[in-house]
């Protein structure tokens, strides 16, 4: 495209040098800048990539957006003007003709829940034979290849890059897990949402939000933006037995679908029967009763598996359709996994990391707890830590209570755990400085009928240490090898 034809809607800007000439990229990663690349610099919280616009013109760009001049050796176009990741959303939607325009596009929000729920939707599509992208806290993923990603919704041109491919490789759906940073950093402006859905807002982030107000607000953006054109088939699902659903009703125009448990909705679970190897439930909807059998554990997995049924349905699948996938569907990796059943203790990992995540985690597990529960669960460093003595109470339901850092970063990970040791409300708990010896003396205090929890990390594959350092790290892999070293069996495999 001709960067003209492209810049017509950018009203204000100043232009230092040509438009005339034809692109067919745009990013605002330097290292990925080259000939026929525009490249958008950005102030961020710790970079400033405008010190890398002589590297991107070294690199054989021709074009840079920029929010103040450059002094720079090179032939090359500079657009100046105030916003310049804004500018970046309307480039990169427009260079790649509106992808998200081109494929059913759900969005997913929430404190806990969203990666299984996304997850679930994108299992179901596949199921049912229809090509499906995921994008969120586990990666990216088209139909079954996967790759791993960085932020749980990237920065507005990668993300926009990620629907195109999603449509060139054919898939009919993408499900998205939408953050509240992302929603509060503009990275989603310009996906065109068909349907979105809302599992619960507990308290988290509030270092980065400040206020649960503040926070509640970041979410409700998935649901405004949907526009106000009722002329497009848009859906919203959303979770009545959270009170702020009451309120996300109000900020859109479109037909909502409620989902609950506790709480009178529109679709329920009722006669519900549990187990370490799943769940079974009537499914009671405005199209009929159907029995669902799960292979996911726990009440709060009944939430989510019917949210994305809900979802799955409102764009015209059959129900009788999708309650069939659903009962041989695979687990959502990281979330209430059971890890290899021939061991003589229950060994489960997640990603629980709030004081509401871990009390329906162990509301799940505790009816099947044969004799101790041993529960592992960690604090991340440079977060919000008013959770953390709610967290380390929560934490104490448990028989015999670890805790470690999760991803420490800069802070003290004595600190950390000494955070949640303030909630504890009783003594037999322990602190580890590092994860992984937590994790090896969570199986050595174990004994056959125990569970064992690893909370906090899920499949995460890293600790993130001092200098923002990501340092490999599995608490699968070393949960498992140590389980192997002290009752048999393995080997253990990436």
């Amino acid at each position: 495209m001709n960067a003209n034809e492209l810049f017509e809607k950018i009203r204000v800007k100043e232009v230092i040098g040509t438009l005339d000439i034809n692109v067919n990229d745009i990013t605002t990663d330097s290292r990925t800048a080259k000939e026929g690349s525009i490249f958008v610099a950005s102030k961020g919280y710790t970079v400033d990539s405008h010190k890398f616009c002589q590297n991107v013109v070294d690199q054989g760009a021709k074009i840079i957006v920029v929010n103040h001049k450059q002094e720079i050796n090179g032939d090359v176009t500079q657009i100046i003007v105030p916003d310049t990741l804004r500018v970046a959303s309307l480039l990169a939607h427009t260079l790649f003709d509106y992808p998200s325009q081109k494929l059913d596009t759900f969005g997913v929000t929430g404190t806990n829940g969203k990666t299984s729920i996304a997850t679930m939707i994108h299992l179901i599509f596949r199921g049912l034979g229809k090509g499906s992208a995921y994008l969120g806290t586990n990666g990216f993923q088209i139909n079954e290849q996967k790759t791993k990603g960085a932020n749980t919704t990237p920065e507005t041109v990668s993300l926009t890059k990620k629907i195109k491919e999603a449509v060139d490789k054919k898939a009919e759906a993408m499900t998205m897990e939408v953050s509240s940073h992302g929603l509060a950093l503009g990275r989603l402006r310009g996906v065109e949402f068909d349907v979105a859905i809302f599992s619960n807002l507990t308290q988290d982030h509030l270092d980065f939000h400040g206020t649960m107000e503040a926070y509640g607000h970041a979410k409700s953006l998935l649901f405004s933006q949907l526009g106000e054109d009722l002329s497009k088939e848009k859906y919203v699902v959303l979770n009545n037995d959270d009170g702020f659903s009451e309120y996300l009703a109000s900020v859109t125009p479109f037909e909502i679908f409620s989902y609950g448990i506790d709480n009178e909705a529109q679709f329920m679970a009722k006669n519900i029967q549990e187990s370490l190897q799943g769940v079974q439930f009537d499914f009671v909807t405005p199209v009929g009763t159907y029995h669902v059998q799960s292979p996911y554990v726990g009440k709060f997995n009944i939430s989510n598996i019917m949210a994305a049924m809900i979802a799955v349905w409102s764009k015209g699948t059959d129900m009788e359709d999708i309650v069939r996938v659903v009962k041989s569907l695979e687990p959502v990796e990281g979330r209430l996994e059971v890890l290899d059943p021939s061991l003589p203790i229950d060994l489960i990992i997640d990603y629980a990391h709030t004081a509401d995540g871990m009390n329906k985690l162990i509301d799940a597990v505790k009816p099947f707890v044969k004799q101790k529960l041993i529960f592992l669960v960690g604090m991340a460093g440079e977060r919000d830590l008013t959770k953390t003595p709610e967290m380390g109470a929560v934490a104490c339901r448990a028989d015999y209570v670890i805790f470690t850092p999760d991803n420490p970063a800069n802070d003290d990970p004595k600190m950390l755990t000494g955070e949640l040791a303030k909630g504890a409300t009783h003594d037999n708990y322990v602190e580890f400085d590092d994860r992984a010896e937590g994790i090896r003396h969570a199986i050595d205090v174990a004994e056959p009928g125990d569970t064992v929890v690893l909370a906090s990390k899920g499949r995460e594959p890293y600790q993130i240490m001092p200098g923002h350092v990501k340092v490999p790290h599995r608490d699968d892999l070393i949960g498992l090898e140590a389980a192997y070293k002290k009752f048999g069996g393995g080997p253990v495999e990436d």
